[in-house]
């Protein structure tokens, strides 16, 4: 697994998703009930901020930036440059928990992918998580989930046919169904 291809896709399929939100549509609710398409895209960007954190100084701080003056194409822009330009170092710290560079950009990739298809589930247009990136961000999700998250941070996983495209799968295995009513 290559963590910076897994977050380069990533953030360009949640940039296609985010390209197409209206300010009108802020208030609209998402899968992740506790927020609103608002709220969600601030979450957005608290982590790209994160990753950037991460990737620049070493260090992720546990409580949110405050500033939003940059948009989510100028932070995912940055984001991708950092990790070009090379992590900080091989290690990050969580608070005061070290963290694999790597695992960072890979467990990164899952949240922008997954949020990203919120995004477009929230503005009623429907964009599948590409089936290659999702069958490469399924397993990730499998090792950083765990059942202390559910409900917490994802809901209970939803049932899926086994069969059932890599791109359903991870969305299920997050609590989320293929589809999400408005």
């Amino acid at each position: 697994m290559n963590a910076g291809e897994l977050l380069e896709r990533s953030l360009a399929y949640a940039l296609g998703s985010v390209a197409g939100v209206e300010t009108e549509s802020l208030r609209r609710g998402t899968p992740c009930a506790e927020w609103d398409l608002g709220e969600l895209l601030g979450h957005l960007d608290d982590s790209l901020d994160a990753l950037y954190e991460g990737l620049t100084g070493g260090r992720i701080g546990l409580v949110p930036r405050a500033d939003r003056a940059c948009g989510f194409r100028t932070r995912a822009c940055a984001v991708l440059g950092a990790w070009a330009a090379g992590p900080a170092g091989e290690r990050v710290l969580v608070g005061e928990r070290p963290l694999d560079v790597r695992v960072m950009g890979a467990v990164g990739a899952v949240e922008i992918a997954v949020h990203g298809w919120d995004v477009a589930q929230a503005c009623g247009r429907p964009r599948p998580i590409p089936v290659p990136l999702a069958a490469e961000l399924l397993p990730v999700a499998r090792c950083v989930v765990g059942v202390e998250d559910r409900g917490v941070r994802f809901g209970v996983p939803v049932e899926v046919p086994a069969h059932a495209r890599a791109d359903v799968q991870l969305l299920a295995f997050l609590g989320r169904r293929d589809s999400f009513p408005r």
